[in-house]
């Protein structure tokens, strides 16, 4: 195989996974913080989220990207 190809495919494949949505307790584990306070800013639309299927809520790891970084510096400033 062509190892130019090989490459290409390599960053296609981290790109896909990088924007696989994630479940709540993925979303947490990501956050470092519960699955609970999670869904507490969801409720509040505090954090940005999916709906699918009505119900499940998942998360695009770069919306939550920003969240985070902006999330820490509130907790670093306190």
């Amino acid at each position: 195989m062509n190892r130019n190809f090989l490459v290409e495919f390599d960053r296609a494949s981290s790109t896909i996974s990088e924007e696989y949505p994630l479940t709540v307790r993925q979303a947490a584990k990501f956050l470092g913080v519960s699955p609970q306070t999670v869904y507490l800013w969801v409720e509040r639309k505090q954090i940005p989220h999916l709906r699918v299927m009505g119900r499940n809520i998942r998360f695009l790891r770069s919306d939550l990207e920003p969240f985070r970084a902006s999330f820490k510096q509130e907790m670093e400033n306190e």
